[in-house]
């Protein structure tokens, strides 16, 4: 006993040292002094070939709830209620893919604090921007918008093999998206008249229409060759379930996000652009060879992300 305390002001403390390991044995949190407590998240993601469920892996702490965007499309939930909802998307051609946009039109995500992390390869352009003045447009601000570079998976343009030897810095750019986001920053990455200027130019050329971005037909997009062995791979990973096994083979119709999660996961490389020639999406890959996925993700996380069967 410590000299100069009674007896009663002993066994009082040994009664908070007893309290303190009966929380700690039971698995109970302990309260601080101050009464604070871990805020709920949830993160949203879209992913073809897994960079965006890596990323939303990294930002997510291990009681985080993170939610697949075609599976919440899936099961027709609209309705999210937390402290902080992200979202963890990769752009197309600088614009969210359409599934994406198509979902955020009937969310209602109900939090105090909502940030968007935008993953790209090559050019962002004005993406941030974009989503800003969507998201706005819908009454849905979100408090902070940055941009993520990673492998470039742009088929048409890129070898994957090449890409993948690239160092991007992603370990050191999640570490500072992760310290805006334990403080609650509230910051639109800046877009410059250049990046301006350069989306105005794609844009001109795809003729693509801005209300919808990448929406296109996957019946005139991709071909499926005779090196298909009907494994069915396909099947579970297009996030619109475009993909289907019939007596005759594979075969693919429906709208397309044109995320390349068919083309990319195919482990027989069976599935191939449809060339047509003039046309800006008829150019072939670069490489036919070559396929991505990233190094952290699971083929069976990504057929769990987005399969509609």
């Amino acid at each position: 006993m410590e000299k100069g305390i009674s007896r009663r002001e002993a066994l009082k403390r040994m009664g908070f040292l007893v309290a303190g390991a009966t929380v700690a044995t039971t698995g109970l949190s302990t309260l601080s002094s101050c009464g604070s407590r871990k805020k709920k998240r949830i993160i949203l993601y879209f992913t073809a070939t897994g960079n965006c469920l890596h990323i939303a892996r990294e930002l997510a702490d291990p009681e985080d709830t993170l939610l697949s965007i075609p599976q919440l499309v899936k099961e027709g939930r609209y309705e999210l209620e937390a402290d902080e909802i992200g979202i963890v998307y990769p752009i197309y051609g600088h614009m969210p893919p359409n599934m994406v946009r198509e979902y955020m039109k009937k969310a209602k995500l109900k939090a105090g604090y909502r940030f968007a992390v935008l993953t790209y390869g090559n050019r962002k352009c004005n993406a941030v921007e974009i989503w800003d003045g969507f998201t706005r447009g819908i009454g849905m601000p979100f408090h902070y918008i940055s941009t993520l570079i990673m492998v470039d998976n742009w088929l048409p343009n890129f070898d994957m093999n090449e890409q993948m030897k690239i160092d991007k810095h992603i370990p050191e750019n999640v570490e500072r998206i992760r310290g805006d986001l334990a403080q609650d920053r509230h910051w639109v990455e800046p877009v410059s008249d250049l990046e301006r200027e350069q989306h105005a130019g794609f844009m001109q050329a795809t003729g693509l229409d801005p209300e919808k971005g990448f929406l296109l037909r996957s019946e005139s997009q991709f071909r499926v060759t005779e090196d298909c062995v009907g494994c069915g791979v396909c099947t579970s990973v297009c996030p619109r379930g475009n993909y289907e096994m019939t007596s005759s083979g594979v075969k693919t119709e429906g709208d397309c996000d044109y995320c390349f999660a068919c083309i990319q996961n195919c482990p027989q490389k069976a599935i191939l652009f449809a060339r047509k020639e003039g046309e800006f999406f008829g150019q072939g890959e670069v490489n036919p060879k070559a396929r991505y996925r990233n190094e952290h993700v699971s083929l069976a996380s990504i057929k769990l992300a987005n399969n509609q069967w």
